[in-house]
């Protein structure tokens, strides 16, 4: 039996002292009436960086760290610790923990008492009592679980059921059970996508993020819903209905296919619609379900539900979410809107001048709970910056008794969803009579489960009522069913019914809908002869262009798809016109693989669209939003040069040789996006080889007085701009540092460049391939696919590696950073501080930093 010890660290003036060392606590704001606290702050040697919380039955907070980290395990009475223990555990990376079932459940990198090494759910138990957990046992292995896009969250639902939320880079686990109500996905996108321009996700083919459904044992493994990027936690509110807080791909930053991070309602079957590069769905396809509340930009990690705060019964309803990139806690308050929800938001706790130039402390949250105590407890830290754990109370005048928080409004028609989900698991003969009437509800969450229940019924059973039903909803649900489950040989008598509903006499969303139909169908049988097409071109014909985007956006990838007549015009004129980029590039996207319908002229109006400065385009409003609620301005995405390069070269592709040809002085003019060269300067001689220890004691001095113009100096003298954006000035082979004192205080800003492979985000990883013949590679994998990848050695320089995966014998993520070490050795100690204030300012002038 192993015997798993645990350290015990007693309460003393040491621990005291690390609590109250400083007053961070008076740098956050809270609504009113409410006090926050610092309870601790960790000693990153003993305890490490804080990723993941959770509370034991006894009340106690177990705090999990990251990359090899140990855990803590905190008693405490009335906010004051009274005992502290670090837990030598065989699992690390805690992503997601959970108490129930009298067990202890992680997501976790590990090994179990058997010897059983990986990434995956591990379930722990303490047989005795004593406070050692003596079993380990891995239930469920995930490949490629490991990391910030791998296996997370873990929660208990009101069915006695496990479920937890894994990244988009984690493999779905085997032996998934039949019943699993999630089934069929697909890129379903009319044209082909566009990879991800620096290659994240490169190849990577749907489910993307997922949740799934199993037995407190690790049995009857379902899966219960996908389609989310990143997702890090989820949560049961009173009703038992599951939310989660989904990550955007913020390289996408400036195209269309740009999705905010939301709030979602997680239904049996669910599909959230996130696909790798441009291939992503809106919202407002029929066979994805939209947010609850989109939020804009930021990284989500933690959530929780208020239920048990003593707070005033507003706040005990309430969710909360946390954005780890712009410090920000939100509250999000649900109302009930038929079988799903809406809601409205506020900051709960973020940095005081968080929207202004006053000051901004980093909040780099990363879990959250209510406490025994009825207090909310959150935690700060991640990627190896300073753990914090906080405790927010209310002492204002009104009334804190628990409440129902529960909600008896549309408990209706939650209850009729549920109803139809419980024919998502398997073929019944009596769903048909139950589910068909659903079809034309006007709720769309209640359509989408009567949907998914009748694609689990025979296909044979329901086609013919498909194509023959009048009532519109019913007919565009039941024939989206038909064109993701029917066979090639279905097509012709699919758009034939199609026709029975004229675009023009349809409302907005229906016109979606139907669109969405065809746009599924040729994903997944591909184009069906003219004949078959004719009466479906005469209908949709006529409203392209709407001079809507969205419909515009979807009819110029249908009509191009299906070589309909003046569509590569018709999208060209649409291209000229668009005020915004995001617009422009809808259109660029689409015509690129496109090699019908051209004229001369045409093809010139392509392609002198890249010798446009794109960059002076607008953006569409609800982007800019996005933005302005996170306290930033708008900057392009990391991939979107690169994106923008790649679609020249793909439209160049689809082009004939005599096209080719006529075009040579116009393809022969353009040069692919590149970072913004260093200015030009003398050689600059050696200062010091400066290490840590020197600068750490300077970093006072960052606090006023700088030179903003030095500090920009530096920044583009060091070659930053040519990795790092600042704005939208900059390369995308690093993070992006417009908001970098968001979430890394003064002295992680200057361990990541004196350090930089000390801590290394995933996104920006180097892979080392060794291949069968002895070569070796180590750089940026571009695009992937199951024959081949191609890498880029160097970030700055255009040489591609193009290699076979049969020749590939090893293949692992460098621990080695991309950014050279020694970049701050030929300027002096005021240059190096001018420098940090630039980085702390997000490129602002007008920051204190250089305030006299």
């Amino acid at each position: 039996m192993l015997r798993l010890r645990v350290f015990v660290v007693l309460f003393s003036v040491s621990l005291f002292t690390l609590r109250a060392e400083d007053d961070y606590a008076a740098k956050l704001a809270v609504p009113p009436g409410f006090k926050i606290e610092q309870v601790l702050k960790a000693d990153p040697k003993t305890h490490g960086s804080w990723i993941c919380m959770a509370r034991d039955p006894q009340g106690r907070l177990l705090l999990g760290g990251q990359r090899g980290q140990p855990m803590t395990r905190l008693t405490l009475k009335d906010g004051k610790i009274t005992n502290t223990e670090v837990l030598k555990l065989p699992v690390t990376e805690t992503m997601g923990m959970l108490f129930a079932f009298d067990a202890f459940y992680v997501n976790a990198n590990g090994t179990d008492h058997k010897g059983k090494s990986g990434s995956g759910l591990f379930r722990l138990k303490d047989s005795k009592g004593d406070g050692n957990f003596d079993q380990c046992d891995m239930l469920v292995e995930f490949k490629n679980g490991s990391g910030e896009h791998g296996a997370h969250g873990i929660v208990q639902g009101p069915d006695k059921k496990l479920y937890l939320v894994n990244g988009n880079f984690t493999s779905l686990p085997e032996g998934l059970s039949p019943s699993s109500p999630h089934r069929n996905y697909a890129d379903d996108r009319a044209l082909p996508r566009a990879e991800d321009g620096n290659g994240f996700g490169a190849g990577k083919v749907p489910p993307g993020g997922y949740i799934l459904r199993l037995d407190p044992d690790g049995t009857n493994l379902e899966l219960f819903a996908s389609g989310q990027r990143n997702t890090y936690d989820i949560a049961f509110n009173d009703d038992g209905e599951l939310f989660g807080f989904d990550s955007d791909m913020e390289w996408d930053w400036g195209s269309p296919w740009y999705r905010p991070i939301r709030v979602f309602h997680a239904v049996s079957g669910g599909d959230q619609g996130y696909r790798e590069g441009s291939a992503k769905w809106p919202e407002y396809y029929n066979d994805s379900l939209p947010a609850v509340f989109n939020v804009g930009i930021g990284c989500p990690t933690g959530m929780t539900i208020g239920t048990g705060a003593k707070f005033p019964a507003k706040y005990q309803r309430a969710m909360y979410v946390l954005d780890w990139t712009y410090g920000r806690l939100i509250a999000v308050h649900l109302q009930p809107n038929g079988a799903t929800y809406s809601a409205t938001t506020e900051n709960f706790v973020a940095p005081k001048g968080l929207s202004g130039d006053g000051p901004k402390v980093p909040l780099n949250l990363t879990d959250a709970l209510i406490g025994q105590d009825g207090a909310f407890y959150f935690t700060v830290g991640g990627r190896g910056t300073p753990a914090r754990l906080f405790r927010v109370t209310y002492d204002g005048g009104e009334n804190t008794a628990t409440v129902d928080c529960s909600n008896k409004e549309g408990a209706e028609a939650r209850a009729l969803r549920r109803k139809l989900e419980t024919f998502h698991g398997k073929e019944n003969p009596a769903a048909l009579e139950i589910v068909w009437p659903e079809l034309n509800h006007k709720d769309r969450f209640i359509r989408y489960a009567a949907r998914i229940a009748l694609e689990r019924q025979p296909v044979a059973a329901w086609k013919n009522k498909a194509l023959n039903e009048t009532q519109t909803n019913a007919a565009l649900t039941s024939l989206l069913s038909l064109a993701r489950l029917g066979k090639k040989e279905d097509q012709a008598a699919l758009f034939a019914a199609l026709e029975k509903f004229p675009i023009a006499k349809l409302d907005d969303a229906q016109k979606f809908d139907k669109i969405r139909i065809v746009q599924v169908s040729l994903s997944r049988h591909g184009k069906p002869a003219a004949d078959a097409v004719k009466g479906l071109l005469n209908d949709l014909n006529p409203l392209y262009p709407a001079h809507q985007f969205d419909l515009d956006r979807e009819l110029s990838e249908t009509l191009l798809a299906l070589d309909a007549p003046d569509a590569v015009a018709r999208t060209v004129a649409l291209l000229e016109s668009a005020p915004t980029l995001e617009e422009q590039l809808v259109y660029m996207l689409n015509l690129r693989t496109i090699k019908s319908g051209w004229t001369p002229e045409l093809r010139q109006k392509q392609f002198a669209w890249w010798a446009r400065d794109a960059r002076k385009a607008g953006h569409l409003d609800r982007y800019v939003k996005y933005f302005e609620g996170s306290g930033r301005a708008y900057g392009d995405g990391n991939s979107l040069p690169r994106f923008i390069g790649n679609l020249h070269a793909q439209s160049k592709a689809s082009l004939s040789a005599p096209e080719a040809e006529a075009l040579a002085s116009v393809l022969a003019a353009y040069n692919a996006p590149a970072p913004k060269p260093a200015k030009k300067q003398p050689a600059r001689k050696l200062v010091k080889e400066w290490q840590t220890a020197d600068l750490m004691p300077l970093l006072g001095g960052v606090s006023t007085g700088r030179n903003f113009d030095t500090g920009k100096a530096v920044f583009e003298t060091a070659k930053c701009l040519a990795c790092h954006k600042m704005g939208s000035e900059g390369g995308g082979n690093g993070p992006d540092l417009t908001a970098i004192a968001a979430r890394f205080q003064r002295p992680d800003i200057l361990i990541s460049i004196t350090e930089p492979s000390k801590v290394i985000s995933e996104q920006f990883m180097d892979t080392n391939l060794r291949t069968i013949d002895g070569k070796a590679y180590t750089g940026r994998v571009l695009e992937e696919n199951e024959q081949r990848l191609v890498i880029q050695i160097n970030p700055l320089k255009p040489e591609k590696f193009e290699v076979s995966k049969d020749n590939i014998k090893l293949r692992a993520l460098s621990k080695i950073s991309p950014m050279p070490e020694g970049l701050l050795n030929t300027f002096n100690k005021d240059e190096i501080l001018d420098l940090i204030a630039y980085l702390e300012s997000g490129g602002r002038k007008e920051h204190a930093d250089f305030k006299k």
